[in-house]
C-alpha cells in the first residue's frame, strides 16, 4: 500500500517575543506543534488562567488551527484547557492564547515561561451552505444523543 505525503502548508507567523521558541514538532509524524507559554502563570485547584504563547499567525483561507491540549500535562498534573480545542480562524492576527485550567483537586500547577503547555494543529477546514428543511432524512442513530451508542457498562 503506498501512501501520499501531502506538502506542508506554509504558515506565516509573527513571533511577538523574540525570545520564546516557534511551534515545532517534538517528533516526525507529529499531528501538533508545540506552543509555549510567555508568561509564568500559577494556578490554584480549580483555577482557570489565559496564557499568552507570544506568537501571532496568518492562516491560509480554507484552514484553520486547533489548539489542543498536552496529553502529560492532563495526565501527571490534572491540566485541561477549557475550550479544547480552541479554534484559530484564518482571519484572526492576534496573539494565540490558551485558557488553562487546574482540574487537580489538590495541588497547584505552576508553568514557567517557555514551557510547552499546548499543541497547534492545522487543518484544512471546509465551507459549509446551511439549507433549511422541514424535516431531515432518517439515519440509523436518528434522534439518539450522548452515551446512545453505549461504549461502558453502566454502574
Amino acid at each position: 500500500m503506498s501512501s501520499t505525503v501531502r506538502p506542508p502548508v506554509d504558515i506565516l507567523i509573527r513571533r511577538l517575543d523574540p525570545e520564546l521558541p516557534l511551534p515545532a514538532y517534538a517528533q516526525p509524524g507529529d499531528a501538533g506543534a508545540d506552543l509555549v507559554a510567555a508568561v509564568d502563570a500559577e494556578l490554584e485547584p480549580g483555577e482557570r488562567a489565559v496564557v499568552p504563547t507570544g506568537i501571532a499567525i496568518a492562516l491560509p483561507d480554507g484552514y484553520a488551527a486547533f489548539v489542543h491540549p498536552r496529553s502529560g500535562l492532563a495526565a501527571r498534573c490534572g491540566v485541561a484547557l477549557v475550550n479544547a480545542p480552541g479554534t484559530v480562524d484564518a482571519g484572526y492576527r492576534g496573539e494565540i492564547k490558551v485558557i488553562v485550567v487546574n482540574l487537580d483537586p489538590r495541588e497547584r500547577v505552576s508553568f514557567r515561561r517557555g514551557d510547552r503547555i499546548a499543541q497547534l494543529v492545522i487543518q484544512q477546514v471546509e465551507k459549509a451552505r446551511f439549507h433549511e428543511v422541514a424535516e431531515l432524512p432518517g439515519s440509523a442513530r436518528a434522534e439518539g444523543g450522548f452515551g446512545s451508542t453505549g461504549g461502558h457498562a453502566a454502574i
